[in-house]
């Protein structure tokens, strides 16, 4: 039996996601919701370019999308800049008795201590009213750093230490907000991004870190931060937009969690915006970005994810890749007890139907 799935939010990841619920076998597609007018009335199949018509067309009525009373939704809508909005949006559909599957806030991929309880309680609420569940993941919060370091965390004798990276060129990235406005990119060096604000970066990874805290075990004495930004030595473009010299070009924070006064879960991220700038920094396994998990411990590990793809570079590959993981969560989350659920407790995910 398919599984009526709507999808919410067309951009970088959302539009991945619609093609597969469009061309899966698992889905049958109930209803698009789109952020603008512009978008709205077309044809589902119009706006990720496919040639065959799905009959189904966009709205940005959410009211809409819930009257036809899909099974599941997937929600990649824009939710950096607006978490009050989104927050409320899960609210509705969950408590609408859908269940949903999303990319984003990153925090509610595990937001148990670190959400405070009046962000939290809601979403809790609505899944027991709706009889729903929720799952938030993707690639970053999401398998690279939750699935696949706990599957490595599973051959050890003992951990020191678990540290998950994202090395990563995002000179491709295009987005403007998420460039600019969140991570703070192009902006002068004491002008401070919504990214780097106070306590924000362990707001928004905090879920990794106390995630796989919990899934080895452990229990986090406190999590906090530390940042670098360098600037463009030189006027330079990038996908997103102009980047001007001695506005902030490079980026790197971690988001360390403690316990008993040792660094115990370490989130890193080196994000450039050329190959160039600083060479000292940790360097990808494969040009323009990867992923890396090293474990210290009873083996110790290195483990480098490089992510391409036929159809673009890894920054094409790393939205592809962040759709497909909670798409093909889907069945398992619809199967799922309601409540928030995480990685720790839903069954390996994988492409079931066919092998294409």
């Amino acid at each position: 039996m398919t599984i009526r799935v709507a999808q919410i939010g067309t951009g970088n990841v959302g539009g991945h996601a619609l093609t597969q619920l469009i061309t899966d076998p698992r889905f049958e597609l109930a209803g698009v919701w789109v952020s603008s007018e512009a978008k709205a009335g077309k044809d589902a199949a119009e706006l990720v370019g496919l040639a065959d018509a799905t009959g189904v067309l966009t709205t940005n009525d959410l009211d809409e999308i819930l009257a036809a009373k899909p099974d599941c939704a997937v929600y990649t809508a824009m939710a950096d800049n607006r978490l009050p909005e989104a927050l409320e949006d899960y609210r509705r559909i969950l408590s609408a008795g859908v269940n949903v599957v999303g990319s984003g806030p990153v925090f509610l991929q595990y937001p148990w201590q670190v959400l405070p309880p009046e962000l939290v309680d809601p979403i809790e609420t609505a899944t027991r009213e709706g009889g729903s569940s929720l799952f938030v993941n993707g690639i970053d919060p999401g398998f690279a750093n939750d699935l696949l370091p706990l599957a490595l965390a599973g051959t050890c004798q003992s951990i020191e230490q678990v540290r998950c990276m994202e090395i990563i060129n995002y000179d491709t990235y295009d987005s403007a907000t998420v460039m600019f406005d969140v991570m703070g990119f192009g902006k002068a060096l004491d002008d401070l991004p919504m990214l780097l604000q106070p306590g924000v970066l362990s707001l928004a990874w905090g879920s990794v870190v106390r995630q796989l805290a919990a899934g080895i075990g452990i229990e986090l004495d406190e999590v906090n931060e530390t940042y670098e930004r360098v600037p463009a030595p030189d006027d330079f473009d990038i996908a997103s937009g102009h980047i001007a010299k001695g506005t902030a070009a490079a980026l790197r924070f971690e988001v360390r969690g403690i316990k008993n006064g040792e660094v115990a879960v370490v989130l890193e991220h080196v994000t450039r915006l050329r190959d160039d700038l600083c060479p000292e920094w940790p360097q990808p396994a494969q040009e323009g970005g990867s992923y890396r998990i090293e474990i210290t411990g009873e083996p110790t590990y290195a483990l480098d994810l490089c992510l391409s793809s036929p159809n673009g570079d890894h920054n094409h590959a790393g939205l592809v890749a962040t759709a497909a993981r909670i798409v093909n969560a889907i069945p398992d989350v619809v199967a799922a007890v309601p409540g928030i659920r995480t990685t720790l407790d839903l069954p390996l995910s994988t492409w079931k139907t066919a092998v294409r």
